[in-house]
């Protein structure tokens, strides 16, 4: 009944445990599960074996933006097993801030025809809700406003962009132009569950003053979620990094969740959003379980649970995802312990 666990909980609904959802970036941990090889997310019998009652996923259409397009490739660390997505930093293709500041994402990338990028989205969605019948697979994109920018320009030409509101604010207005295609789309597809992502901040919290967030940032957001829940989807915020402070206007402008990392401090966010909103994340931290003994994971485990069942929408999972260095035996106690305390009473 996982799916129709996973349904419940965004809808705030009684559950006989509490819901349960990862991300993980470890084949190893995946093949010494089911004992086949292959991304969790390609594998059944992991999202099965772990009890995964929704499932992570976004898509922002059928070609990438640096197919069509100006792009800013930041490179990538070594993060999964032999560092295969390892890779350097390119040149930024943006020469100065006046044609940063000029840029628009829908001259330079195009849109798709709206009927066609509907039925894309359909299909990507349908695949996976068939390929994964026992969860939720959501609908979701990933590259919105702070994150389109920055795929676009990187980071010294989106915080430059910043050091002029005027212009940083109407190059958000672009940037919401371009993304409200996308999600229109998405609203026209099958999917309940919608992943709405955008890192708009660091660990240690906003990287802009909170006043350009206010004027450019987040009522584009709140934009963006009114085309989903018009067409009855629920919505959950990913935001990476400690979005503490823009919390409460973010569930208040119309998420139906966020999805956050161990940064953001759960009790206040429980205390105040605990009852009425979806939280998905935990106390468990993905560096705990890589580096530490597998009784600190378990006591991570054991701060969360009481807290967790004070929320209806409450869906449990590693902070930051789980990597390929966590060690598989770590990994499998901390499954355990979960399912110890799980249940609702």
């Amino acid at each position: 009944m996982s799916r129709e666990l996973g349904l419940a909980t965004v809808r705030l609904e009684p559950t006989p445990r509490l819901a349960h959802t990862e991300y993980i970036d470890s084949d190893t941990i995946v093949s010494a599960v089911t004992g086949s090889p292959g991304n969790w997310l390609s594998n059944d019998a992991f999202v099965r074996a772990w009890d995964l009652d929704l499932l992570w996923h976004s898509q922002d259409g059928p070609t990438h933006w640096s197919t069509r397009g100006r792009t800013t490739d930041l490179g990538h660390a070594a993060y999964v097993a032999g560092g295969t997505d390892q890779r350097p930093s390119a040149p930024s293709p943006f020469n100065d801030l006046d044609e940063v500041l000029a840029f628009d994402p829908v001259t330079e990338y195009g849109l798709e025809n709206a009927a066609a990028l509907a039925a894309h989205y359909q299909a990507v969605w349908q695949r996976g809700q068939d390929a994964h019948p026992t969860a939720v697979f959501t609908g979701g994109y990933y590259k919105t406003l702070i994150t389109g920018a920055l795929e676009s320009f990187g980071w010294d030409w989106l915080l430059l962009a910043a050091t002029d509101p005027d212009g940083f604010d109407a190059l958000m207005e672009r940037y919401l132009q371009f993304t409200l295609h996308h999600y229109r789309a998405w609203a026209k597809t099958s999917c309940e569950v919608f992943i709405s992502h955008d890192d708009i901040v660091w660990g240690a919290g906003p990287f802009m003053k909170p006043a350009i967030y206010r004027r450019s940032v987040l009522p584009r957001l709140a934009e963006l979620w009114r085309v989903l829940k018009a067409e009855g989807k629920k919505v959950l915020w990913c935001c990476d990094g400690n979005c503490s402070m823009f919390l409460d206007e973010m569930l208040s402008a119309g998420a139906d969740g966020v999805i956050i990392e161990p940064c953001v401090p759960l009790e206040p966010l429980v205390a105040r959003w605990g009852s009425s909103k979806v939280i998905v994340g935990s106390k468990v931290d993905c560096r705990t379980m890589a580096f530490g003994a597998p009784e600190a994971v378990e006591a991570e485990v054991d701060a969360t649970l009481p807290l967790a069942h004070r929320c209806p929408g409450f869906v449990f999972a590693v902070g930051n995802h789980i990597p390929d260095n966590v060690p598989v035996a770590t990994a499998n106690r901390y499954v355990e312990r979960l399912r110890q305390g799980w249940t609702r009473t």
